[in-house]
Formats: structure tokens, C-alpha cells, sequence
């Protein structure tokens, strides 16, 4: 039986899914590939895409929940600078951590955009299919993309949108980590899973946000070094889909809901796959799940009164 993969993070701008579908069909001509617009920072969007999804399809097998944003960010030469000359270098290289901050803003429906693009559109739009997806005699799998970045102290379930914060990013990638941990405890015995991932850093629009390509191209060099101690360079989209595609061939169930599948690469640019236990407890991400649960209650009576 054909498995149904849906993938978030190409639709939000009809023109280049189009090019995506295009390129899929010329290397994978027997493939059915299919477009629906969808832009998870704008919830009737989402309301919209979940609606044309389950007219079209009886069942989902994957959900990569991929779209993400790291809007303006700011690189704190300090910290680099400072980061260069510890013990951490290596440490500070493989998840950016103490280097970026973002700035943030308030989208149509009243969130910040960050935590409503990266962790809450995303979770309406499970809470949408779950019609599609819960199906214990054939497990689905919901497959997040996450970050070596998520930390736990740029995270506070008393502000989880971080509006009061400075890394609303790394905030919002250790929500989906706690977000996937309360799933699987929800949904499992309905053969629903939920796994998250890191790609590494890879060169695509959002690390061109940081610094502009001709900067990383003058780095190469430097990081190609690095890459011998520190495996999180994957560099190309290609190789930071590493642990993407092995989950795919993953029995969802044998899989460790605590786990973080990381994708990696050595110094002679071979590509393979490691694991890190997420630094959360239960307790913290059952407490989350509730609080999206009465936000999504409040949104839904905000949007039937407009």
C-alpha cells in the first residue's frame, strides 16, 4: 500500500511548491505529488488546508512538520568571539548556543509569530487531522524538525510564547520537544507517534538569515575543519535529511519518545545518524500540552466570533 506523506514548509507561497512538486516528479516520475497552500502562521490558513486535506485523503501515514522561522537574527560577536577562546568552542559551534537572538512580532491572530509559525500552527493542524492520523491497526508518524538549539532555560511555561524573551527560536524548538513527548503519551495507543529531529546546520534561506552566503563561503574552510570534532555541519539539505529519511523506515512504536534523532556528518563528509536524550521531564510537557489545549479553545471561540 502507497504511504501518504504530508510535508509542511514548501506551501506558504503557491509559485515555489510548484517548483518543489516540478523537481519531485522529474526525479521520482511515478510518484504522486500534490500541492495544498498552507501557512502555519495564520490558523484560518491552517483551518482551510486541514479541510481541502481530509476531502482529499482517507488517511495520513507522515507528517513532517517542518516549517519554521527564525526571523531577523542577530549574531553576538561577543559571544563568538569570546566562545573561540573556551573549552566550549566546540560545544558553542554544534548548537549556536548563547549566539543568536531574534526579534519577534505579533501575527493576525494575536500570537508571536515565531512560537504560532514553529510549534502552534503546527499543532492545530495535528489536532485538525487527527481524523487521518489515528489509526491503531496502521500506525502514523508525526516527524518534527528540531534543533540542537532548543535549551531548556530560553523555555518558561509561565510565558511559553516567549514574548518576553530574546531567543523565541531555541524557545520554540524545546516546545516541540516537550510538544512530541505529551503526544506520545496521548495518542500512542490511538497508533499515533510523534519523533523529533535535528538536521544539523545546513546552508539554506534561514542560516543565510544569520550571515549572508558569501560569509559562509569564506568560512568553509574553517568549518570544514571544525566538521573533524564537531558532526552537526551537515551543510547540504541532502545530508541534514539523514535522520528524516531513516525514521521513515522506522517501526514509529520501537522508537524512543525521549530521544532526539540527530542528523551528522564526519569530516570526510560521510553522513549517519546519532541520538540525544532531550533535556525535559514528563511533568513539564504534560503541563505544556494543557496550556495549547486551553490557548487552541480560546482561539477557536476568538475565530467563530469573527
Amino acid at each position: 500500500m502507497r504511504k501518504v506523506v504530508l510535508i509542511t514548509g514548501a506551501s506558504r507561497n503557491m509559485s515555489k511548491a510548484e517548483a518543489v512538486r516540478a523537481a519531485l516528479l522529474a526525479s521520482h516520475p511515478t510518484a504522486e505529488v500534490t500541492v495544498v497552500q498552507v501557512d502555519v502562521s495564520n490558523l484560518q490558513s491552517v483551518f482551510q488546508a486541514s479541510k481541502e486535506l481530509k476531502q482529499r485523503f482517507q488517511r495520513l501515514d507522515y507528517i513532517y512538520l517542518n516549517a519554521g522561522i527564525m526571523p531577523n537574527p542577530h549574531l553576538n560577536i561577543k559571544a563568538l568571539f569570546s566562545g573561540l577562546f573556551s573549552r566550549n568552542v566546540i560545544h558553542m559551534f554544534s548548537t549556536a548556543e548563547g549566539l543568536l537572538t531574534q526579534d519577534d512580532k505579533i501575527t493576525a491572530d494575536g500570537l508571536q509569530e515565531v512560537f504560532e509559525t514553529n510549534v502552534f500552527g503546527h499543532f492545530i493542524l495535528i489536532r485538525e487531522l487527527e481524523p487521518l492520523l489515528c489509526h491503531s491497526d496502521n500506525p502514523s508518524q508525526l516527524i518534527w524538525t528540531s534543533s540542537r538549539n532548543a535549551r531548556k532555560s530560553n523555555f518558561s511555561l509561565e510565558d511559553f510564547q516567549h514574548s518576553k524573551g530574546k531567543e523565541p527560536y531555541s524557545s520554540s524548538k524545546y516546545a516541540t520537544d516537550l510538544l512530541s513527548v505529551a503526544l506520545n503519551r496521548h495518542f500512542n495507543q490511538q497508533g499515533l507517534y510523534s519523533s523529533v529531529v535535528c538536521p544539523g546546520t545546513a546552508l539554506t534561506n534561514l542560516t543565510y538569515g544569520v550571515l549572508p552566503p558569501f560569509i559562509w563561503t569564506l568560512l568553509m574552510p574553517a568549518i570544514l575543519l571544525i566538521r573533524f570534532f564537531a558532526n552537526a555541519f551537515t551543510l547540504t539539505p541532502y545530508n541534514g535529511t539523514e535522520a528524516l529519511v531513516w525514521l521513515f523506515h522506522q517501526k514509529p512504536e520501537s522508537l524512543n519518545p525521549l530521544i532526539k534523532y540527530l542528523s551528522a556528518t564526519t569530516g570526510f563528509g560521510r553522513n549517519y545518524i546519532t541520538t540525544q536524550k532531550m533535556d525535559l521531564d514528563e511533568d513539564t510537557a504534560e503541563k505544556f500540552y494543557q496550556k495549547l489545549l486551553e490557548l487552541e479553545k480560546h482561539v477557536r471561540v476568538t475565530i467563530q466570533k469573527t
